[in-house]
């Protein structure tokens, strides 16, 4: 009995792994965030393993539901949309779930938006902050931003389009007008990369409105060397 997190394809169904689809097609059930857009996944490797459905409004009842499968000795698949459940996506609860109720948790490694983005950027990859999306509300944003003022990682964030220039906004205000790249469509036909500073980005996509999946990837402070860093060199 064991629960698998699979992977799947951002935008391009070549992008998954021979591992995945082995699975997607040996356990007894997949469980899909929307059984709809998995099933266009399946037609395409012509999987033919049942779905159902487990997704943020029904992840509790589905959950167990999962569960108790997995208690009768069966293995499940678990998917999202696109990309690795459980980033941004639903998924946690039930691994944390599997993991109390003495299920082994499988993870096989596949896409993830945030990694391609910030190999893209330009960036600093030695370390980062990824915290999902920001907050939906203005106030709550601008309060979260201002907690990052000082942060020398580079900041990773997901966000929606209709967001985009709201979120740059305030960006512009409390981060400053500094680097910053933005990713849409990762993988897809028109996939893009923008790579300037933030005021660039306003004019950019206020004359250009944006569609897709975005990432957005902020430069940390760059902080000069400390005076015992300089004394060490000489």
């Amino acid at each position: 009995m064991s629960i698998y997190i699979c992977p799947t394809p951002i935008g391009n169904l070549e992008d998954i792994t021979l591992r995945v689809l082995r699975v997607l097609r040996e356990v007894d059930c997949i469980a899909a965030e929307d059984t709809r857009h998995t099933r266009k996944l399946m037609n395409h490797y012509q999987i033919h393993t049942p779905l159902v459905s487990y997704h943020e409004y029904n992840k509790e009842v589905k959950g167990d539901h999962i569960l108790a499968m997995c208690m009768e000795g069966k293995d499940v698949a678990l998917v999202s949309d696109a990309g690795t459940p459980g980033i941004s996506d639903p998924g946690w609860e039930l691994v944390r779930d599997a993991i109390d109720a003495g299920i082994d948790v499988i993870c096989l490694p596949g896409p993830t938006a945030l990694i391609p983005a910030l190999l893209l950027s330009g960036f600093q990859t030695a370390s980062f902050i990824f915290d999902g999306f920001l907050p939906r509300k203005k106030n709550d944003r601008r309060k979260y931003l201002h907690e990052l003022e000082d942060e020398g990682r580079t900041l990773i964030f997901y966000e929606a389009p209709h967001r985009l220039l709201g979120a740059l906004s305030d960006i512009l205000e409390i981060l400053g007008d500094r680097r910053i790249c933005i990713v849409r469509e990762l993988t897809k036909v028109h996939e893009e990369v923008f790579r300037g500073i933030v005021s660039q980005a306003i004019e950019r996509f206020s004359m250009n409105p944006i569609r897709g999946e975005i990432v957005i990837l902020i430069e940390g402070v760059l902080k000069p060397p400390d005076e015992e860093s300089i004394i060490d060199r000489k």
